[in-house]
């Protein structure tokens, strides 16, 4: 299953904002994961397939995968927000079409609706092979508060 959609970039400002509070976030980097794709309303997030983010049959664990669904659903919110706010995940859910192998896998977050306090995403996380090919192995839904700031 190939990703058909447009790659259309944030704005630098927000793709700033975004890279930096990811570059925050402890549990990203102890997966190894990084961010691919930062537009408006749509986030991508890709994991390297490695022994440490693995369960006992070789696959990536469904914690590290639930993770990175849950965390480029928040950031595809947070491109939409005004600079003042961020976001909290409020509930999600999420289903597991497949075994997560591949070389790699990849989640995206995309903004269904955006409202004044709460919005909704849809999840997806793909394993992505050494030669390209692309299994969905989780597809999901997730809601998110939007929240002031917090100040330093």
């Amino acid at each position: 299953m190939a990703d058909r959609t447009p790659r259309e970039q944030a704005s630098p400002s927000v793709q700033e904002r975004v890279q930096d509070s990811f570059d925050r976030q402890g549990l990203m980097a102890t997966l190894g994961a990084r961010l691919a794709h930062i537009g408006p309303g749509r986030v991508h997030i890709v994991l390297p397939a490695r022994p440490e983010v693995s369960q006992q049959h070789g696959y990536v664990h469904v914690g590290a995968t639930s993770a990175i669904a849950d965390s480029a659903g928040g950031y595809a919110a947070l491109t939409v927000f005004p600079e003042d706010a961020d976001v909290l995940t409020v509930e999600y859910k999420i289903n597991l079409l497949a075994p997560a192998a591949g070389d790699h896998l990849e989640a995206i977050g995309t903004v269904l609706k955006s409202g004044r306090t709460l919005t909704v995403c849809q999840l997806e996380v793909y394993g992505v092979g050494a030669d390209g090919a692309r299994t969905l192995v989780a597809n999901g839904q997730q809601t998110l508060i939007r929240i002031n700031r917090p100040t330093d």
